[in-house]
């Protein structure tokens, strides 16, 4: 089991080559390892869900891309897009945002910052339900929200529920880590992070791949 540390230098490697690939079968190569992964931890349902909002702002990207320089530099951004945000589904989807945020802490990131990306992560999938809830009472009262020009005019209907009920769950945790004394020093942690020799040789094997591969064969 790998350190979240090296996970986290891990999915930047790997993401560093996905960005500065311009080959489009290199960048298909990439894409598949990336959904290779994702079967092999469990993930692929969960990131096939995930692909149909991604699909969309890649399309678009490559084509204004496209629009703006060639059909070759287009199709290689929209590949280029998808593959370096599935890095890092990859890297979220095999990594707990406390054991991330922890692991940092004992490396000398402040707790307050730490805690701000976990707590950040940990909500994402809290506020995306309550979304979901709003959209669908929404629609049971006959107002259109599902994407289209129609629904551009509806969409207060969705935002001000939801940033009401986001502000709402803020308030409630400030009081919770209020009432657990958050300020205080003198914080311990149940967990010891430490890397070790494979973690080590992992990345040093994972950043040396990726400079060969960016000296010699995917720009």
């Amino acid at each position: 089991m790998l350190d979240p540390r090296t996970k986290l230098l891990l999915a930047m490697a790997y993401g560093l080559l996905t960005a500065f690939t311009r080959r489009q079968g290199w960048l298909i190569g990439e894409w598949v390892v990336l959904v290779a992964v994702l079967v092999a931890i469990g993930q692929l349902k969960a990131y096939l869900r995930w692909l149909i909002m991604l699909v969309p702002m890649a399309l678009f990207f490559g084509g204004i891309t496209w629009w703006t320089a060639d059909r070759i530099s287009g199709q290689a951004a929209a590949l280029g897009l998808m593959a370096i945000t599935t890095v890092f589904f990859v890297f979220f989807a095999s990594t707990e945002p406390e054991d991330l945020g922890n692991s940092l802490v004992q490396i000398g990131l402040p707790f307050s910052v730490a805690f701000v990306m976990t707590a950040a992560l940990q909500f994402v999938p809290v506020v995306s339900r309550k979304a979901r809830a709003v959209v669908e009472a929404q629609q049971a009262r006959g107002i259109v929200l599902k994407p289209g020009w129609r629904a551009l005019r509806n969409y207060p209907a969705l935002l001000v529920p939801l940033l009401i009920q986001a502000f709402q769950t803020a308030e409630s945790l400030a009081e919770a880590m209020e009432a657990r004394g958050f300020g205080r020093s003198g914080r311990s942690f149940r967990k010891v992070y430490r890397m070790g020799i494979v973690d080590w040789l992992v990345l040093a094997g994972a950043w040396g791949l990726v400079g060969v591969l960016l000296w010699y064969g995917v720009r």
